[in-house]
């Protein structure tokens, strides 16, 4: 093995960030064909509205549990066998899903989802293992480069469901079956080459520079006090509540709107292509000015970048909330603002909790961040089908945005300490 006085760690962080930026890039187009289709198959098969946001959420709901294993296998075997291991899963949740579709079976259907939904975990998760590496006056960057690589594929993802539909139809399938047969081959490609490409592998690299064991087994309760750790720090404070919001924000109008341009009538064909145009400039506002993002974090600050985010979410909120269902314009502009929110928290609030503690539980503390995020993104997700069954979309805007209300609180606490 190569000592570690012996590598040249600013090559191993370039390839390292080039080959987790090229994996998010094509996962990317799997998750967002799902994340476009999902609810609206979930909806076919049930029948309801609120079977929509039941899909979405078991989604959600499989990224945030499924985060802890593979932050657990991460830390025992390293990012490598962690990421890869993510992808097959999600793989197996796409065959599911395509089988749900088949059979017109809710439950499996949710299963399946589920499982697909650790694609978004390792997405996430790709993330911190670009700043195994990273200077620490880099790291925002480092970070940011690979969500902005997400861009990609998140852009191109769903504008896949009408093609995707047809081949679902090519297949004997129902039509919105078709697109998660793209993210079933997209992710075995990705876990495939993950696996071969990712070497050496950062996180274990990192610890042997620094003189600990390459590997590292920790105690069954190691999330909880990995997170207490992070919640004892103002700074890892306001960065779990930056992850936490704005992702459940995020999500909490992003899943509705699929189903509230539904509402606007026409062509099933012209409604997937708008909904996909949509969900594309959402996608390009969360993913494609990240490394802008990272850049503020660096220079202007972590707080002042959490911020802009709380303010972008309000906007988005607000036009968003107050669009009709045929006005695919200004919902993209609403959008867009919400992605660009999104952004801000994210990447200024991963920063600050991989800041927040030791290297030795840096990974733990990820993935029970990862955990919060997705926890509370499913809370919303859950609760986008009812709100939109009793008050409209508007109200599941006015919802979404009173969640920035104890981000404020977190922040205005944080500024204070400091």
């Amino acid at each position: 093995m190569t000592a570690p006085a012996a590598v040249d760690v600013d090559r191993v962080q370039r390839r390292t960030v080039g080959v987790l930026s090229g994996a998010v890039a094509l996962g990317g187009l799997g998750v967002t064909v799902g994340i476009t289709v999902g609810g609206l198959l979930a909806r076919q098969v049930a029948g309801t509205d609120s079977a929509a946001g039941l899909g979405q959420t078991a989604g959600v709901l499989g990224a945030a549990v499924l985060a802890v294993p593979l932050a657990r296998l991460s830390d025992r075997a390293g990012r490598r066998a962690g990421l890869a291991a993510g992808y097959a899963v999600a793989v197996a949740g796409a065959a599911l899903t395509v089988l749900a579709a088949a059979l017109s079976s809710l439950p499996l259907l949710l299963t399946g989802l589920f499982a697909f939904g650790a694609s978004t975990a390792c997405g996430l998760q790709a993330r911190y293992a670009a700043a195994d590496l990273a200077a620490p006056e880099r790291r925002g960057r480092a970070l940011s480069l690979v969500v902005w690589a997400t861009t990609v594929g998140s852009v191109l993802g769903p504008n896949l469901a009408a093609p995707g539909a047809g081949l679902g139809r090519a297949l004997g399938l129902p039509a919105l079956g078709g697109g998660f047969v793209v993210s079933a081959v997209v992710f075995t490609v990705v876990a495939a080459g993950l696996w071969l490409a990712l070497r050496p592998d950062p996180l274990l690299l990192a610890r042997r520079l620094r003189g600990g064991a390459a590997t590292a087994a920790r105690p069954r309760r190691a999330t909880r006090a990995a997170l207490a750790a992070v919640w004892a720090h103002p700074g890892g404070r306001l960065g779990l509540a930056a992850v936490v919001v704005s992702h459940a924000v995020m999500v909490g109008v992003m899943v509705m709107t699929p189903v509230h341009m539904g509402h606007a009538g026409g062509p099933e064909g012209t409604t997937l292509r708008l909904v996909g145009l949509v969900i594309s400039v959402h996608v390009a506002g969360m993913y494609l000015f990240s490394p802008l993002v990272g850049l503020l974090a660096d220079r202007a600050g972590r707080r002042a970048t959490v911020a802009v985010g709380g303010g972008l979410l309000l906007a988005a909120a607000a036009l968003a909330g107050t669009a009709p269902p045929d006005a695919a314009g200004r919902l993209g502009v609403g959008l867009f603002l919400l992605g660009l929110g999104w952004s801000c928290g994210l990447v200024a609030g991963s920063t600050l909790v991989t800041e927040s503690v030791s290297g030795e539980v840096r990974p733990t503390a990820q993935g029970g961040t990862d955990l919060l995020m997705g926890l509370g993104a499913a809370v919303a997700g859950a609760a986008g089908g009812p709100l939109l069954a009793v008050g409209g979309f508007g109200l599941v805007a006015v919802v979404s945005a009173v969640l920035v209300v104890p981000l404020a609180a977190v922040w205005l606490r944080a500024g204070a300490a400091a």
